[in-house]
């Protein structure tokens, strides 16, 4: 069986468990505890903490480790603006309530603004995307008022692969002074994610796109930025996010972050070939088959199709009996009947988005996917001929 599903999650690396397991077990303390095995905990997460940031370009403070990219795009989003709007209260200030972002990002982002406006009553604004996915600068910057909070943007879109600018979009936002988050999930790993370089302030990563174990993650938010906690408890993470830490989970974070970072140009430069050679004979043997995302501003390990006439699920399980696993789109929204939300925005028709097929390839990928693309064209055939 050939897992092309990596953007849904990744195994675990075996350098990750090796790297965890003393903290699992014999420096198994709470790293907020005043003896010696708390102590050891203690030294070894803001160990972490320091190598995180070291990878962001960030200051080790800046690094709040979560239980994933979902918690960390919320907590950037609501506890970005919630903080902005409590600071903007004076009678001659202009209050902080209006949030930018774009129609195609990840659920947790969109659910998280949807809930500041509709309970908070905040001012939300979905700047357009192309039919490729990418959302322009200038866009952006035309929305952007004196009243703007945050803008947020996914670095690289998770369904199709779509890389955005994020440093022109942060030019533009901080010349009016506004904090720029992204949602980095699916960029770790394949692009660069120095947050100078970037410009921006604030960064999500989930550990389990990268080789680490499920539930870790980190928002790393640049100290002057005000954050209004989600959890509020004990005040660890700096009073911005309360609760034990999983010593064990951000050691592991931290090194699969590590890794990912020492191998990314030569994954990213290997992969981007084959999987344009991949999809040179996807479109070539299917002709009903449309890549969908940017032709070239695109993640190195995403190929994705639609493939008019056909049922993705029908297609996917024709796949897997052909020893492929592959997805229809974000894990996030599985099992869900309606079509993809990101390819409706891109002005993909509803039927022929139920039609898409998402292939996600691994780092470590370094071998031709010849024989997989025959078999997408095999499977298209037959639920084409089924129908």
């Amino acid at each position: 069986m050939l897992y092309l599903d990596n953007a849904a999650t990744t195994p675990v690396r075996p350098e990750v468990l090796d790297a965890m397991m003393p903290f699992l077990t014999r420096w198994f303390g709470n790293p907020s505890s005043h003896h010696t095995v708390g102590e050891a905990a203690a030294d070894a997460l803001g160990e972490a903490r320091a190598r995180v940031a070291r990878d962001l370009g960030m200051r080790a403070g800046d690094v709040i480790f979560t239980s994933g990219g979902t918690e960390a795009n919320n907590l950037a989003v609501k506890g970005i603006v919630i903080a902005a709007a409590a600071r903007s209260t004076g009678a001659s200030e202009v209050r902080a309530r209006h949030l930018v972002t774009t129609p195609i990002e990840h659920e947790s982002i969109l659910e998280s603004a949807d809930y500041l406006a509709r309970v908070h009553g905040f001012d939300l604004t979905h700047v357009a995307v192309d039919g490729f996915g990418r959302v322009a600068p200038a866009d952006v910057a035309a929305a952007l008022r004196d009243e703007t909070a945050l803008v947020t943007v996914g670095y690289a879109n998770n369904e199709v692969g779509t890389v955005q600018d994020v440093a022109a979009i942060a030019g533009a936002a901080r010349e009016r002074g506004i904090p720029v988050h992204i949602d980095a999930v699916q960029a770790a790993g394949w692009l660069p994610l120095n947050a100078a370089d970037l410009g921006v302030d604030a960064i999500s990563l989930a550990g389990h796109k990268l080789g680490a174990p499920k539930g870790t993650g980190v928002l790393a938010l640049r100290g002057r930025v005000p954050l209004e906690p989600l959890l509020h408890g004990g005040g660890q993470e700096r009073g911005r996010r309360s609760g034990t830490e999983d010593v064990a989970g951000a050691v592991g974070f931290a090194t699969a972050l590590e890794l990912a970072e020492a191998e990314r140009a030569d994954a990213s430069a290997r992969v981007t070939a084959i999987r344009d050679r991949f999809i040179a004979r996807v479109l070539a043997g299917v002709p009903s088959a449309a890549l969908t995302g940017d032709p070239v501003h695109r993640l190195p390990g995403t190929a994705s199709f639609t493939f008019a006439g056909t049922s993705g699920e029908a297609v996917l399980l024709e796949l897997e009996r052909r020893g492929v696993v592959s997805s229809s789109g974000s894990a996030c929204a599985a099992g869900s009947d309606e079509p993809s939300h990101v390819l409706l925005a891109m002005g993909v028709a509803p039927e022929v988005a139920q039609t898409a097929v998402r292939f996600t390839f691994p780092h470590a990928l370094d071998q031709p996917l010849d024989a997989v693309a025959d078999a997408v064209s095999a499977s298209v055939t037959a639920v084409q001929s089924s129908g």
